[in-house]
């Protein structure tokens, strides 16, 4: 998840109040047992049901555990919606909500969580750890396990374990928000450091195109052939040359574009007529997004002019996309970021503000009507092979989670 640090709070001269007794032990045994099942998006079934059994054994009655039909919504095939349990406080107070995503990308599934001195990573070195989020899944159930068996009191309190965030935060994009018992304030845990509050992220658009040009044989009559991959190369490129693909600055604006799939031919003896990509644009800026799609679109019809056959006929091109998610930015003085401030001080943290370029459920929540501050979990080089989880940073999270998740102001 990027992000630009855009704020720090002063440190309070509060006392740390770290957990009395904290079992370290027992986090980061759940956090390396949930590390280990796969769960790609659209996959979450064995994740779900380890944190359901985890929930029952520890007394959280059957009736407060649910899932929604988000699965049933979302693009992707999936097999299972998103996982709510709701809890009745034990104190009167509003309602909070804490909650993580249960999807790992495909390059962790497989993993083989492994501890190096205070890190932990995959011991299978084709593969990602999958902390993200699984580390954030541990804090939300470790916090509730806590409460339960401690009897702590509380809040009402919603849990939210969502489906499918990697693949353009489909699960809380299709939330049934009619299941959350109306939460005051909401706390999302996903990358980053512990004491990182990402209080805003930017808005993307996903599009698809589809370029049709004309087959010929690529040895015999290759002038008689319209290239799709041609007319691809050319877009591209011209994005490239002009600024708008990768990072783009333009008057002060700023965003992002990226072609990241490419589809298409079949062999080096045939010009290739048909090929499909797909691609994204970001920004914070509704107005400059719109911009950037239309200088995409521009640029692959540009090219279908460029590229033509020995008789004059050029290529086509259709475009279909949407917004995956809009970006927000929580004011300064939001309930759940002061909250969550006064969480990360209690700890003996100083709370970093920072703004996200990557999406995260908490547009979707916040689109939804329940501004979501995002807290670290102390997850590193996230989607990556070189993926780590900082165990000192997690275990901040932890007693961060469970500050909130027995807060009354």
């Amino acid at each position: 998840m990027a992000k630009t640090v855009v704020k720090a709070r002063a440190k309070s001269g509060k006392p740390a109040l770290k957990v009395v007794g904290f079992d370290r032990a027992r986090a980061i045994d759940l956090v390396m047992e949930l590390m280990a099942i796969p769960g790609a998006s659209g996959n979450e079934t064995a994740v779900a049901s380890c944190i359901t059994q985890k929930l029952t054994a520890a007394g959280v009655s059957a009736s407060a555990i649910r899932h929604d039909n988000a699965h049933k919504k979302t693009p992707f095939a999936g097999e299972i919606g998103n996982l709510i349990v709701q809890l009745p406080g034990t104190i009167k107070a509003p309602r909070r909500l804490l909650m993580a995503h249960m999807d790992t990308v495909p390059i962790c599934v497989g993993s083989k969580p492994k501890r190096v001195g205070g890190f932990v990573r995959s011991a299978d070195p084709k593969t990602g750890l999958g902390a993200d989020d699984r580390a954030g899944v541990a804090v939300v159930l470790w916090s509730v396990l806590e409460i339960v068996s401690r009897g702590l009191p509380h809040p009402p309190l919603t849990l939210l374990w969502a489906i499918q965030e990697e693949v353009g935060l489909q699960g809380a994009r299709c939330l049934q928000t009619s299941l959350l018992g109306k939460p005051k304030l909401a706390f999302n845990f996903d990358g980053g450091a512990a004491e990182k509050l990402t209080i805003g992220a930017t808005g993307g658009y996903r599009m698809q195109i589809d370029i049709q040009g004309l087959a010929a044989h690529a040895g015999g009559a290759p002038e008689q052939g319209i290239s799709a991959i041609a007319i691809a190369s050319l877009a591209i490129a011209s994005l490239v040359e002009n600024g708008w693909h990768g990072l783009i600055e333009k008057n002060g604006r700023q965003g992002t574009s990226n072609v990241g799939v490419i589809h298409g031919g079949a062999a080096t003896n045939v010009v290739t007529d048909h090929v499909v990509l797909k691609a994204e644009a970001r920004s914070h800026g509704p107005a400059f997004r719109k911009v950037i799609v239309r200088e995409i679109e521009k640029a692959f019809r540009d090219a279908v002019g460029k590229v033509r056959s020995a008789d004059g006929k050029t290529g086509s091109v259709r475009f279909a996309g949407h917004n995956d998610y809009e970006a927000f930015r929580l004011p300064d003085n939001d309930p759940s970021l002061l909250a969550a401030e006064d969480a990360v001080r209690a700890v003996g943290l100083t709370p970093l503000r920072a703004i996200s370029n990557g999406g995260l459920d908490a547009n979707w929540m916040t689109a939804h009507g329940i501004p979501t501050v995002t807290l670290g979990c102390g997850q590193m080089h996230i989607h990556t092979t070189s993926e780590r989880l900082d165990l000192a940073a997690f275990e901040d999270a932890c007693q961060i989670g469970l500050q909130l998740a027995t807060g009354t102001e």
